[in-house]
């Protein structure tokens, strides 16, 4: 078998509003815990109670994820910066 090479170049990675994204997603995750909480007892006595314990670490994993981009955003701007101060050099 060969070994397979490329026979382009990988386009760049797409960039969108990664915080905003992320922010909404971990907000939606809290939000569906919130409205099946209501429902605990429905849950416990069908065995379904990993639903709302799921939508729970979402959250709190979109937490995680929201500090992670932030950081992420803040040291891509900071890079930016640095090279376009290098350049006006």
């Amino acid at each position: 078998m060969a070994k397979w090479t490329p026979k382009h170049e990988a386009p760049e990675p797409l960039e969108g509003p990664v915080v905003a994204t992320i922010t909404g997603g971990t907000v939606l995750w809290f939000l569906l815990f919130l409205v099946q909480l209501p429902f605990y007892g429905w849950f416990d006595d069908h065995g379904h109670t990993w639903w709302l314990w799921t939508c729970l670490a979402g959250g709190g994993l979109g937490l995680i994820g929201i500090w992670y981009v932030r950081k992420r955003d803040a040291a891509m701007k900071r890079d930016a910066a640095l090279k376009a101060g290098d350049a006006a050099e």
